[in-house]
């Protein structure tokens, strides 16, 4: 069976229990990751620069937009409030599910950037979205020893809570950069690979 088909069977059985918004969201997300990975640079109001290599980047402070609260159950049970456990650090928010082979692809550069930046004011953060249990996400997390939490959100709910117009997740795997102050500086929309990471981190830690 193909990835695509995998993605679109479970999204069909939830259509009857899931809301409307929810079914969008992951529908919409699901042609992203089945698809070439473009999608749209319009980033409503909020002044960012697209990137050539897909990492768009808001370098005004003042122009950022506010991340929206995300807090739940992690995939081993505990509870996580990504404003309030990590006020005043840098986030690195990264969208994956364990059937997405460019999330497992990535996997191995979030880990080592997340290690080598742990001292610098940078937590990592996961959010694992359409695994249907947490079984398949915590085999994941053991596989490539990610030393950092990530949130089971199988429905998409926390996805919906990014303000519309704003560098929002659009696809899987998507990487949200949200600054100190616990705004939205950049995001990427594809997988990372290191050197993309501590080029997209490296501004944010000098920021005074």
């Amino acid at each position: 069976m193909s990835a695509c088909r995998a993605l679109r069977r479970p999204l069909s059985r939830r259509r009857t229990t899931l809301p409307a918004a929810a079914v969008a969201v992951l529908a919409a997300l699901t042609l992203s990751a089945c698809g070439s990975g473009k999608t749209s640079g319009s980033g409503g109001q909020t002044q960012f620069v697209q990137g050539t290599g897909g990492v768009s980047v808001v370098k005004e402070r003042g122009d950022r937009q506010a991340a929206p609260d995300l807090e739940g159950k992690t995939l081993d049970g505990k509870d996580l409030d990504v404003a309030g456990d990590y006020k005043g650090k840098i986030v690195v928010l990264n969208v994956w599910g364990s059937w997405c082979s460019p999330c497992r692809a990535e996997a191995p550069n979030l880990v080592k950037v997340a290690n080598d930046y742990k001292d610098k004011g940078v937590q990592f953060v996961g959010l694992d979205t359409r695994d249907p249990d947490p079984a398949p996400g915590l085999k994941f997390e053991k596989e490539f020893e990610v030393p950092y939490p990530s949130l089971y959100d199988s429905s998409g709910k926390l996805l919906l809570r990014f303000p519309k117009g704003s560098l929002n997740p659009q696809a899987i795997p998507s990487t949200i950069f949200i600054d100190r102050d616990g705004k939205i500086a950049a995001r990427a929309l594809k997988a990372l690979t290191e050197d993309e990471l501590r080029k997209t981190l490296d501004p944010l830690v000098a920021e005074k």
